[in-house]
């Protein structure tokens, strides 16, 4: 017994010396059968931009009224439609490579939606300021990869607001300290939909023979 157990006890030496400090295997890459333990895999940063999603939220009413390059009218006219609902939208994104995310903010009507004015604010310091404005009938701005995009229904004589003749599509860039039209798009609308488009003819029916 007593030398059994002398042998074991130079066993458990012998094993305890085999592995270093670290805990990786001495003798290399683990043989057929053996698990390796993996390395453990960092956490992705939850910052995707300037900064994060949710530092990024602000009130784009206050923004709209607190704005001194809109006009008094038109804050007059910014009420909720229903309870403290606002036809506003927000958007965040990089436009201008600022330390935190650009504001599109979009202003529409609340009977039909349509657009009444874009704005896009740049934090400057402690501050959001206004650096793009565009206050026309249908329009709406979006940001697309970094780049401003406008949207402008065009309607002709007679067109109701469902149904406008076209629209342009500009698109803006940052430079420096102002965006500048890059590219703009026409787009002509088929007349042949909405209230007049074509009729179908009816269908024929067989008499029975």
């Amino acid at each position: 017994m007593t030398a059994t157990a002398g042998l074991v006890a130079v066993g458990l030496s012998l094993a305890a010396c085999s592995t270093g400090g670290t805990g990786s295997r001495d003798e290399g890459a683990a043989r057929s059968g053996e698990v390796a333990a993996a390395a453990p895999t960092p956490a992705p940063s939850a910052t995707t931009g300037p900064e994060s999603e949710s530092a990024a939220r602000v009130d784009p009413i206050a923004l709209l009224k607190d704005d001194p390059k809109i006009g008094k009218r038109l804050k007059a006219d910014l009420k909720p439609c229903v309870a403290d609902a606002y036809p506003v939208d927000a958007s965040y994104g990089n436009l201008t490579n600022s330390t935190a995310p650009d504001v599109v903010v979009n202003v529409m009507t609340c009977g039909d939606a349509v657009g009444i004015g874009t704005y896009v604010y740049r934090k400057q310091s402690d501050r959001y300021e206004n650096v793009f404005t565009a206050e026309d009938a249908a329009v709406y701005g979006t940001i697309d990869r970094g780049e401003l995009v406008v949207t402008k229904q065009v309607y002709a004589e007679g067109d109701p607001v469902a149904y406008p003749s076209g629209e342009d599509v500009i698109t803006y860039r940052w430079a420096g300290t102002r965006f500048t039209q890059h590219d703009w798009v026409h787009n002509d609308y088929s007349r042949a939909v909405g209230d007049s488009g074509i009729e179908e003819p009816a269908p024929s029916v067989t008499p029975p023979t």
